[in-house]
Order: structure tokens, then sequence, then C-alpha cells
């Protein structure tokens, strides 16, 4: 036995100093570091907004919107049926690391050559050719392949958990950003409407004028000019309403004309305190940060799969079975069958294909990496800017109402002047103009405070916060 273990063993070393090698180690991208964009590991964490944060704006309407969207969307089902998907992916790499068991039964009625080398009193004859066999194989799982593959499937299924959160934090803010984009349009209805009330006196003072001969046809014409404006604007906005009424609907899971009587409006606004400094918590609280650092722990495991490749693998396997020519003799004693023993399989040359494989691999982990330096940017520039655009607009509405408060108080005087006889009607054409505008502007900044404080809520994480998120150390190949 001493003798036939030398020449084995030769054969061993000659096949491991022959088998392919993955090359040197190469070099992977960096993770961008929490503290390198400014976030203090230390801060404190924020408790706003919440995992309900549409409700803090008082609108049940709004409320029960989004909550009837949040169970019926389907783009919200597509992202559960990916995490099923990503699931059972777990769940096949996992089978892969137990012992597997397979039966297989074989009967043939078969016809043996004449011409051949089957000898007789085979050749020529037709009889039954049957198996019956029971086999178990099992993969040893030395250098970690199995395990790195469960590993990379555990990181795809909760970046698609991550994914299907994100899905929901987005739908919410597109309720929100419609509802508020419909009231918006709803107020500068009911502010055309008014205007057009008013102008419609303004058209009636007009032709008293002209009756007590103080007045010509030219005011008169200015005046139903101004009356059909109103009456156009009126129409455009239906159409405006009308629009997000249907979007609405698609978002939350109804037809286009479910929602035809639905009315919104502009409340009063309940900011909450904006954040001081961003923490390092951020990194947790944005499901597509989490996401992607999940992608890059699957893309980090599936590079160390890639590499175990240029390994041997290892499997014990074993069968107990029958066989037999002819079905009575399936049954006999003589016909069984069995064997056990290792089986070992490994490359010693692939003409590159692993090297290329492994590279292919290391490139995916790179631009997932960068992915994820890319996804963190953009999520402190969006915090960033709707912090900037509310502290702004707190300004601007401000200045704003002083601004509608004149406007308006011309315009009264202007009507007053013209009604006593003192001023010209063009005074009342360009105050009248004024007041409209400063309305609007004073509406739109409503609304832009609303959306901005909803972009906000989504840029913070929506509510969310991650479970489990690997450290950034441990995401360094």
């Amino acid at each position: 036995m001493r003798h036939a273990a030398a020449p084995v063993a030769l054969a061993a070393a000659l096949l491991l100093a022959a088998c392919a090698s993955p090359g040197p180690q190469r070099t992977p991208q960096r993770l961008t570091e929490a503290a390198a964009v400014g976030l203090g590991a230390d801060a404190t964490t924020t408790a706003w907004p919440d995992e309900r944060w549409w409700q803090r704006f008082g609108d049940p309407a709004l409320s029960a919107l989004v909550e009837q969207a949040l169970a019926g969307q389907p783009s919200l089902r597509q992202a559960e049926a990916r995490l099923r998907q990503a699931e059972a992916g777990v769940a096949a790499a996992d089978a892969g690391r137990l012992p597997q068991v397979q039966a297989s039964v074989d009967l043939t009625d078969q016809r043996f050559t004449a011409k051949g080398m089957i000898p007789a009193p085979l050749a020529g004859a037709t009889m039954w050719n049957n198996s019956a066999q029971l086999g178990a194989s099992w993969e040893l799982d030395l250098f970690g392949r199995q395990r790195a593959a469960l590993d990379a499937a555990i990181g795809q299924q909760r970046a698609a958990a991550a994914d299907a959160q994100a899905a929901r934090v987005l739908l919410a803010a597109q309720v929100a950003g419609h509802w508020f984009a419909l009231a918006r349009q709803q107020e500068l209805q009911r502010l055309s409407q008014r205007s057009l009330q008013q102008r419609e006196q303004v058209l009636a003072l007009v032709r008293q004028r002209i009756a007590a001969g103080l007045d010509t046809a030219v005011e008169r014409h200015q005046a139903e000019g101004l009356v059909a404006q109103s009456r156009a604007e009126l129409e455009a906005l239906a159409e405006g309403v009308a629009r997000e009424r249907h979007a609405l609907a698609e978002l939350s899971g109804q037809a286009p004309q479910a929602l035809a009587a639905r009315d919104a409006a502009l409340a009063p606004l309940h900011s909450q305190p904006l954040p001081g400094a961003l923490g390092a918590d951020l990194l947790g609280r944005r499901a597509d940060l989490v996401a992607q650092r999940w992608r890059v722990e699957a893309a980090l495991k599936d590079v160390a799969v890639a590499r175990t490749r240029f390994y041997p693998d290892v499997n014990l396997v074993a069968f107990f079975g029958l066989s037999s020519l002819g079905l009575d003799n399936l049954l006999n004693a003589g016909a069984r069958t069995y064997g056990a023993g290792p089986a070992l399989r490994l490359p010693v040359f692939e003409g590159g294909r692993l090297r290329a494989q492994l590279a292919a691999r290391g490139a995916e982990a790179d631009a997932a990496v960068e992915a994820w330096n890319a996804t963190l940017l953009r999520a402190l520039r969006e915090v960033a800017d709707e912090v900037a655009t509310l502290q702004a607009l707190d300004r601007q509405q401000g200045a704003q109402a002083q601004a509608t408060a004149a406007a308006e108080a011309a315009f009264d005087l202007a009507l007053q002047r013209y009604q006593a006889g003192l001023g010209n009607f063009l005074s009342v054409l360009a105050a009248d103009g004024t007041v409209l505008t400063q309305r609007r502007a004073a509406a739109d900044l409503k609304a832009r405070h609303l959306g901005s404080e909803v972009a906000l809520a989504r840029a913070l994480g929506g509510g969310y916060h991650a479970d489990a998120l690997p450290p950034l150390a441990a995401l360094k190949p």
C-alpha cells in the first residue's frame, strides 16, 4: 500500500502545481466614509420624520389616500415579488450546502446490436435493460465557496427588502406631492373665481358710469376682457385639477374617475424643526443607501465565489441500487450494485475563463462601491437642498404676506378713487393685476413649502430604519 500511495501523492502534487492561478490580488475601490462627507458619528438622532410622517399635515383625506396607495399599488406588489424572488435565491443557495439525494428508475426494452462488440447471446437480442438506484452526494465546502454564495444571496435579499421599503417611501411622497399639487390648483381656482367675481363687479360699475356719461366703450371693453380672461384661466385650472386627480387615482390603485369629486385645500403649515446637523444615522435611515450597502456586500461575496473556482471541489458520493438484464432478474439479490467514495475536481487549464470571470466580478464590486458613493453624495445633496429651500421659503412667505396685503390695499384705494371720479380705469386695471399676481404667488409659496417638506421627509428616509447594516469596515475587500 505504501508503494501504491507514492504515485498517487506525486500525481496530486503535479496537479496542484499545474492548476489554474487566480493571479495577483486586485486593488478594490474604496467606500466613502461617513466622516469624509461631514457626517458625525456621535450626532444626535433626529426623531423626524416618523413612519407615518404624512399624518402630521393634519389632513385625514391625505392620510386615507396614502394608506390606500400603500395597500393596493401594483408597483409595491412588484417590489414585494422581487423580494420573494431574492428570498428564494437564499433558500436555493442554502440548499446547495446540504447533502443531495436522488432516486432514479430506468426500465428500457432494448435491442442490442448484432454487429458490435456485444457478445452472444445478447448480440441481436431484445431484452429489458433495467436499473433502480438511490444516490447521494455532498460537496465539502473546504474553501468557503458555498458560504460566500449564501452570503451573496443574503445580501441581495436584504437589498431587495430595502428596495421594497424605498418603494413605499417613494409612493407615499408621490401621493403627498400630487395631493398638494391638487390643493394648489384648487386654491388657484378659488382665487380665479374670486377675481372673476371682482371683475364682474368692476364691469357692472363701468356700465353704470357709461350710463351716467362718465366713461366710454373703451373702459367697458377693457373690463369685459378681464372677465373673459378670468373665465379662460378657470378652464385651464380645471384641466390641471382633473390631471392631478387622475394621477392620485393611479397612485392609489383606482380608476381615473374614482377621485372626480375629491377636493383638497392648502392647510395651515405644521412645520417641524429642521435638523441642525446630520449624523451618521442617516446611513441607516435611507432605504436606498441601505440597499446599496447590501449590494456592495453581495458583490464582494461574488468575488470570493469567483476566487474559490480556482480551488479543488471535493464531493463525497455514494449509491445503492439494482441493475439487471430482464425484468425477472431486477429483484434478484445478485442485481445489487453499490459504491461510495470521494470525487475531486480541479481546474488545470481553463483558457483564461476563470480569470475573466474573477475580473468581471471584481469590476461589478467596484461598480457597486461607486454606486454607494454616488448614492451617499446624492442623499446628502437632497437633504441640503430641501433644508435650504425650506429656510428660503420661510423668508419668502413673510415678505409675500406683506406684498399681498399692500396690493389688496392699493386695489381697494384705486377702486374707491375710480368710483368717486378721482382716478381713471387704468389704475384699477393695474391694481387688479397686481392683486391677482400676489395672491397666486402666496398660494404657490404655500404649495412649494408643503412639497419641500414632503421632499425633505423622503430625503431623510421617510421614517425607515434599517434593522441590520454591515459596518463599513466589513465591506472593504
